[in-house]
């Protein structure tokens, strides 16, 4: 039974931890649902924080969506058309005023490129061992390379991926101190995919977030905010969330969100079809 009278115009979703499962497969009754969204002439968009390179890696050319929200929302592009329809990075000044300030501060750190070529990266590493940052470092090593020696990166940027250690309110403290000394930025925290703990902090561009992002197709398309649905399981998925109108977080989201959202099953059990089906 549908639980509102609106009339669903666009569903968007996170991937990892909500409509992925845990090794990286679409179930079949997630597929299904999002063949029955197309049929019916429902906006599929995937509002994800993967860059386009890694999020082709899990989304063949055939899964059905209509538009791709990645890198938190730094970019948009339309899956159909195969084309880039938006992009926002960090200006030239603002990314090496920033770069400077982590390096004095020692912190370990990537640097990416600018969208669509941000699957690269320059990174820094501090004097500080951290098993984290050679996590990603060895994941990550064929697109990286060192900050120039002079430190001069003469390029916009992507955004900034500095591993910060579990601590939420030294995270909130520093969060805003960096929005205090760059206006130009937000601050953005996700959960480590390393299941190690640590806390990301991803520095974007303040106009950067997933919910504007899917805010931008919707006023491609002139969709309503009433119409829309959107579904995810982490923190840096609150832009989403408060932007859609019917907002669920998956059971394997973390606690303290869980009372300001809808709730769904886990991304195991099918999250995706479960909500979206009670609204179509």
């Amino acid at each position: 039974m549908k639980m509102n009278n609106h009339i669903l115009k666009l569903v968007a979703t996170d991937l990892d931890g909500t409509f992925l499962k845990n090794d990286q497969s679409i179930s079949d009754e997630n597929l299904k649902i999002l063949h029955s969204l197309g049929d019916k002439g429902i906006t599929r968009v995937v509002a994800t924080g993967r860059n386009l390179k890694k999020t082709m890696q899990v989304i063949a050319p055939d899964v059905p969506f209509d538009y791709i929200v990645f890198s938190s929302g730094a970019g948009v592009y339309d899956w159909k058309h195969e084309k880039l329809i938006y992009h926002q990075n960090l200006s030239k000044l603002a990314v090496q005023q920033i770069a400077d300030f982590l390096v004095a501060l020692d912190l370990n750190f990537h640097l990416f490129k600018p969208v669509p070529e941000n699957h690269q990266c320059w990174f820094h590493r501090g004097s500080e061992p951290c098993s984290e940052f050679e996590s990603y470092f060895d994941f990550h090593q064929s697109y990286s390379e060192p900050l120039p020696l002079n430190r001069q990166i003469e390029s916009e940027a992507c955004q900034f991926l500095v591993v910060f250690p579990n601590n939420p309110e030294k995270f909130i403290e520093f969060k805003l101190e960096v929005e205090q000394r760059f206006p130009e930025v937000k601050v953005v925290r996700t959960s480590s995919p390393l299941e190690t703990g640590y806390i990301w902090m991803e520095i974007f561009h303040q106009s950067v977030s997933k919910g504007n992002g899917v805010k931008f197709v919707c006023d491609s398309l002139k969709i309503d905010h009433e119409h829309t649905l959107g579904i995810g399981n982490d923190y840096n998925d609150l832009d989403l969330l408060e932007f859609t109108n019917f907002s669920y977080l998956v059971a394997n989201g973390p606690l303290e969100l869980k009372e300001r959202f809808l709730l769904a099953r886990s991304n195991e059990e099918n999250a995706f079809a479960k909500a979206v089906e009670k609204h179509i």
